[in-house]
């Protein structure tokens, strides 16, 4: 069966709501949607959203940390390493070498000038939503135009983009945050990403969420994130 990529893209969103919604997940144990896993409740989303609250001089606060990706035997090798707060699993993302499957599913896993290549799992910690890295080639590009590509080729329609400086560990980056909208969701959700260069290539670091408000509940593991970022020794 041919299907076009446009088609895929637009229902990218939907997909991926539907996998955090069943509970899917490919790293082990509790939390991975099999029973005995933590339910998301009410309850639970109130304190991770009291979590995000901003600190008394406006920056949001930083996760507790819970692990390490990037590094020789972690769950992703990266050109860089950085902390992940304490309950998410990560797993590192690879290509379907089907190649039909994979023309298919491209919007999924490209988007500007950089491929997913690790996605960090929240809802073992309570919420609904991913950190994703993607690299990308070893170019001349610097971040804030990784940044520009990425949002201009995100699957739903990117408004507001507001791009900042900003530095990541002790690496300059660039930042954006932004709304996505789309047809297939009910209302439109902030988005956020870093990126960095890299002598491997670019590498952003992306937060989303199912909406707004688990965006904001997992704020402080994209800041844990970002601020313990280190290039790879």
């Amino acid at each position: 069966m041919t299907m076009a990529r446009g088609t895929v893209r637009g229902l990218i969103p939907a997909v991926l709501a539907a996998v955090a919604l069943a509970g899917c997940s490919s790293s082990t144990g509790a939390g991975d949607g099999r029973p005995g896993g933590p339910a998301v409740s009410s309850a639970t989303a109130k304190a991770a959203e009291a979590g995000a609250e901003k600190t008394g001089t406006g920056a949001t606060k930083v996760a507790e940390k819970g692990g390490q990706v990037g590094g020789a035997g972690s769950a992703c090798e990266l050109p860089v390493t950085f902390d992940i707060a304490a309950g998410w699993k990560p797993r590192g993302v690879t290509t379907n070498p089907d190649p039909e499957l994979a023309e298919a599913l491209a919007g999924l896993s490209e988007q500007g000038t950089v491929k997913v290549v690790c996605e960090i799992d929240a809802k073992p910690a309570g919420s609904i939503g991913f950190l994703r890295v993607w690299q990308g080639e070893a170019s001349e590009d610097d971040p804030r135009a990784v940044l520009r590509a990425f949002v201009a080729d995100s699957p739903i329609a990117a408004e507001d983009a507001t791009y900042t400086q900003a530095t990541a560990g002790a690496l300059a980056a660039a930042e954006v945050g932004y709304t996505g909208h789309s047809e297939l969701l009910d209302e439109p959700k902030k988005e956020r990403a870093f990126a960095v260069a890299t002598p491997d290539g670019p590498v952003v670091v992306h937060l989303g969420g199912m909406d707004t408000e688990e965006h904001t509940a997992m704020l402080p593991a994209f800041e844990l994130a970002k601020k313990t970022l280190k290039p790879r020794r």
